[in-house]
C-alpha cells in the first residue's frame, strides 16, 4: 500500500539533497534516513563515524568515483 505525502518545498529540498542518483525514490531516501536515525540511536560512538563515512562515500559516488555492478563482478571474477 503507497500514501501520498505533502511537504514544504523547504524539506523537499533538503531531501534531494540528500539523493544518491538522480532516479532515487523518496521512499529510498526516506527509508535510508530511518536506518541511520536507528543506527545513531542504538550505537552512539558510532554514529558520527557511520556519519562522516556516509558523507565521503556520497562525495566519492557524486564526483563518479565508483565501480558500476559489472565491473566490480569483472573485478571480483564473478
Amino acid at each position: 500500500m503507497e500514501t501520498t505525502i505533502r511537504l514544504n518545498v523547504e524539506t523537499k529540498k533538503s531531501l534531494d539533497s540528500f539523493k544518491q542518483y538522480k532516479n532515487e525514490s523518496y521512499n529510498e531516501l526516506i527509508r535510508k534516513l530511518i536506518y541511520i536515525a536507528k543506527l545513531c540511536e542504538n550505537e552512539p560512538k558510532l554514529s558520527q563515524k557511520t556519519i562522516q563515512e556516509i558523507k565521503q562515500a556520497r562525495e566519492r559516488i557524486k564526483k563518479g568515483e565508483f565501480y558500476t555492478e559489472a565491473e566490480a563482478k569483472k573485478i571480483l571474477g564473478l
